[in-house]
């Protein structure tokens, strides 16, 4: 009950639990650059379908275990339309992120997660008939004219960010109409994706270009990306059961920030003048954004959803 008046009630104190859970959550969405190039010689392709792979594996013994099968029977077949089409934004965003930070575009990934937030609020506008207050708009203002910015300066429009941020905006509007709780939608999702990634596995080991067996660490990674997957999910379902939508989406900015570092000091990616002056100016809107969405959810609390910030979803990097 105390967890459930907190959720409730964003000027209470956070639970320690929930805000421990949310916070690993994103910090370990944020370490991914670091651990997909490590599948390598995997291509991005393969890497995808174990990933899809061995995460149905992982949510099959976590639903089991939960008992939570009942959530899938009696679900109607538009429900499993909406499914069929997150899964395909889901591929989507899970590829484009893989290739990505395999191809050194890390900073350009964790644009596409900082931008995402306003992308989602944009598409609530657009698609559910809500309303931003002003300063909203001055937020969404400002990033246009970051990704304007990139593009001009830098000669190349921001691709994979925008693909990022599009394809989990939309995939989070869908996965609003699934009435299935996290561990039970990622579940449905595995099951209609789950196949074709396994069937196509089979065929790079049929045809000899697989990389899997090839060293038994590099298996065991490769393995591995359903239960790395799978954690930070279940980790964030536990702690947005228990945090305040204002403490969430402050905390969802930890995730690209990581990113953020790592591309630029670790990875060394370039960030010529035009790619600071975007991203600063991204950084500006998020805090216009951000304080906006906090001062409103105190003042307010838990009112009409136009007046509100934006939930944040599951990230799905």
């Amino acid at each position: 009950m105390p967890d459930e008046q907190a959720a409730a009630d964003p000027t209470t104190r956070p639970p320690r639990s929930g805000l421990v859970a949310a916070l690993g959550a994103y910090v370990l969405w944020g370490a991914f650059p670091a651990f997909w190039p490590l599948l390598a010689p995997a291509g991005s392709v393969e890497i995808l379908a174990h990933r899809i792979a061995w995460t149905l594996v992982g949510m099959l013994v976590v639903l089991t275990a939960m008992r939570g099968w009942s959530q899938l029977r009696g679900q109607s077949a538009r429900t499993w339309l909406t499914i069929t089409v997150a899964s395909v934004l889901i591929t989507i965003n899970w590829g484009v992120y893989i290739w990505g930070v395999t191809h050194d575009r890390v900073v350009e990934s964790a644009l596409g997660y900082y931008v995402n937030p306003l992308v989602s609020v944009v598409l609530a506008v657009l698609v559910l008939g809500e309303r931003l207050r002003r300063v909203q708009w001055v937020a969404v203002g400002i990033a246009t004219v970051a990704v304007a910015v990139l593009w001009a300066g830098t000669g190349a429009l921001p691709w994979v960010a925008l693909v990022l941020a599009g394809s989990f905006g939309v995939y989070g509007l869908l996965k609003k109409r699934v009435p299935l709780a996290p561990v039970a939608g990622l579940t449905a999702e595995g099951f209609l994706l789950g196949p074709l990634a396994i069937g196509y596995l089979v065929w790079l080991q049929a045809v000899g270009v697989g990389t899997f067996g090839q060293g038994t660490t590099h298996t065991l990674l490769l393995v591995a990306a359903g239960p790395v997957t799978a954690l930070p999910l279940l980790l964030f379902a536990f702690g947005a059961q228990r945090l305040p939508l204002a403490t969430l989406g402050l905390l969802q900015y930890v995730n690209p920030t990581l990113q953020f570092v790592w591309g630029v000091f670790v990875e060394h990616e370039p960030m010529p003048p035009a790619r600071w002056t975007g991203f600063v100016l991204v950084w500006v809107a998020l805090l216009v954004f951000a304080v906006d969405g906090w001062t409103s959810s105190r003042r307010r609390g838990s009112g009409p959803v136009g007046t509100r910030p934006a939930q944040p979803t599951r990230s799905t990097v």
